[in-house]
């Protein structure tokens, strides 16, 4: 056996397990857990600005690839406390993430010892493990036990916490030895999926309801296969989007009362069978729940048993991963189809279709100040298929969810339950390292793009290119919106006249400025025709400098986007698409 530092068995851990990507900021208590990083040499490392920045960083690294787990590192006390947003961002979307924390010594615990937090504490609710390390041979064990959790079942983060001498400490540690534990998912049996797929064939109009279990799954090609072999319409969730691209003729549109299509929702609506798979029946997605499960029979696949029944009582519930489920639905779906016992639901999908190709939101509007609308449109020409698009919450996230297009799994990442603001710029910053050379495309009202700002110079430092379209009205927008049912309009406002930018007319921040400041390139845009070059420039510059780029874009202070209480009663406050040209970029041409 080999006698070593606790750290440098923590960081010969992380590269046997494959996570060997860190974002964090050093401090006294974590100093031995850095040192036993530039020993090793195997782990890369960003320095975030603010370790709730880092926080995000990791977690979107974690959401870029299949696989992924980041690392977020932090010393004792208020280090821990700011990652807590970046753990409940990732609990709530089941995203495997380890955070790492420095700490005061171990018989330091209990005297309120400088910046000596009990971060377990602070930290169980929003993990699947959060845990103090009080012995030094109990790290490789807490290490070992942290990455089986985080991939096994619904994933999750966790965090572990490291007293300074629990670091220095030395114990005896032989790396060829490790063996990560097995990884434990549950998975349907054969006779739960046929009764599943008794009651889908016994229906008249079914549905596929894919969430982002299907994506942690990486089992998006089983789903497309299942629909295909069954030909019936997809419905992806917010988080399950991309799961079936959006142009594929069996993507039936997202449904809810604001991130949702107007044929989507119609389809839900006229359906009498759902199959959830990795799903959670969010209330952004269910509206009121009589009306979302009047007249249909439901069916809940989840890997989290305690999600079964959680929203509403399904007719049958079955606890399995997505995938193997998927699999399993295939396996049966393929016998029936030799033995021709498969329904024919050729009308329903042409139903669906039509839809799909008559209930649009207009898109083309050539107003000055620009309709963010219109943003959407030109985004949709000038960002190919294989774009990822990372956003958190706002006005701007739900109309980009409306308008914008997705055509392939972890294409779309959103910080979905939790949308805390800031998450979008940090986390854009962890999918530019989870998918280097890939084009990345971030989307922030003016409120998120500043609350993290200053994380644009992690990106302008390390060469972390990607482009940040930041739609600015000025507003605390969904907030206004949702204001409005008050008949108030109560400190949302984010206008003043700025006396060393008179150009920003009155909007108040110069973003042009602050991003420049940090490193970056920006580009602020007020004409809608002039969108499309703006976007081929932020390419070029990207392509050039190898910078996070800001293509600012002025909108019209006021503009309310589709939302409202029930799956039938969306309140459409804009015009809608009457003919093609009124939606140009829809995935299906509008039926003029």
């Amino acid at each position: 056996m080999t006698k070593m530092r606790t750290v440098d068995a923590a960081v010969a851990i992380l590269a046997k397990e494959g996570a060997t990507e860190a974002f964090g900021l050093p401090g006294a208590a974590i100093n031995p857990f850095y040192a036993a990083m530039r020993e090793h040499g195997g782990i890369r490392h960003t320095l975030a600005r603010h370790v709730e920045g880092a926080s995000h960083m990791a977690d979107g690294y974690s959401r870029a690839q299949d696989g992924n787990i980041g690392i977020c590192i932090g010393t004792s006390g208020p280090a821990g406390t700011d990652m807590i947003t970046g753990l409940y961002a990732a609990w709530a979307d089941s995203i495997p993430m380890l955070c790492i924390t420095g700490q005061a010594p171990v018989a330091k615990l209990h005297k309120e010892d400088f910046q000596a937090v009990d971060i377990e504490s602070i930290a169980k609710p929003v993990t699947k493990m959060a845990m103090t390390v009080l012995e030094p041979g109990q790290v490789p064990g807490a290490f070992q036990k942290a990455f089986a959790l985080m991939r096994s079942g619904r994933p999750g983060p966790v965090l572990l916490d490291l007293p300074f001498d629990v670091q220095m400490a030395e114990i005896e540690f032989d790396i060829d030895a490790y063996e990560p534990l097995p990884v434990e998912k549950p998975k349907a049996s054969r006779t739960q999926l046929e009764k599943a797929l008794n009651l889908l064939t016994a229906s008249s109009r079914p549905l596929i309801v894919a969430g982002g279990g299907v994506i942690n799954a990486r089992a998006s090609e089983q789903l497309v296969e299942l629909a295909e072999l069954l030909n019936i319409p997809v419905i992806p969730t917010l988080m399950g989007w991309g799961s079936i691209p959006d142009d594929h003729p069996l993507m039936a549109g997202m449904v809810g009362l604001q991130t949702s299509h107007r044929y989507g929702n119609e389809t839900l609506l006229a359906s009498d069978f759902v199959i959830g798979i990795g799903n959670r029946w969010a209330n952004r997605h269910t509206g009121g729940l009589e009306k979302y499960t009047a007249g249909r029979t439901f069916v809940h696949v989840d890997i989290e048993p305690t999600q079964i029944g959680r929203v509403f009582s399904p007719d049958l519930g079955i606890t399995s991963d997505a995938g193997a489920a998927l699999d399993g639905l295939l396996e049966l779906a393929r016998e029936r189809q030799r033995d021709g016992k498969l329904p024919d639901y050729t009308s329903w999908v042409a139903e669906c279709a039509q839809r799909k190709g008559s209930l649009q939101r207009k898109t083309h509007f050539e107003n000055v100040p620009i309709k963010p609308q219109r943003v959407y449109q030109e985004m949709n020409r000038s960002f190919g298929r294989d774009t990822t698009y990372v956003t958190t919450i706002g006005l701007s996230q739900i109309a980009g969810a409306q308008m914008l297009h997705v055509y392939g799994p972890r294409r779309w990442i959103n910080a979905g339950q939790a949308g805390p603001l800031g998450w979008t710029g940090p986390a854009a910053l962890g999918v530019v390292r989870g998918k280097p050379d890939e084009t990345v495309v971030a989307l922030s009202g003016d409120y998120d793009f500043q609350f993290m700002i200053e994380e644009l110079a992690v990106g302008a430092q390390f060469n972390l290119p990607y482009i940040h379209v930041v739609v600015n009205n000025s507003y605390l927008g969904l907030i206004r919106q949702a204001q409005r049912g008050f008949k108030m309009e109560q400190n949302v406002s984010l206008a003043f006249e700025n006396i060393n930018s008179p150009e920003t007319d009155g909007y108040g921040v110069d973003h042009l400025k602050v991003a420049e400041g940090l490193g970056c390139k920006a580009i602020r845009v007020k004409n809608p025709d002039d969108l499309p070059a703006a976007f081929e420039k932020a390419k070029a510059l990207m392509g050039e400098f190898r910078v996070p780029v800001v293509v600012e874009v002025i909108l019209e202070k006021v503009t309310n986007i589709s939302m409202g209480t029930e799956l039938d009663n969306v309140n459409e406050f804009e015009d809608l698409a009457e003919r093609s040209q009124d939606a140009p970029t829809a995935i299906v041409a509008l039926l003029d």
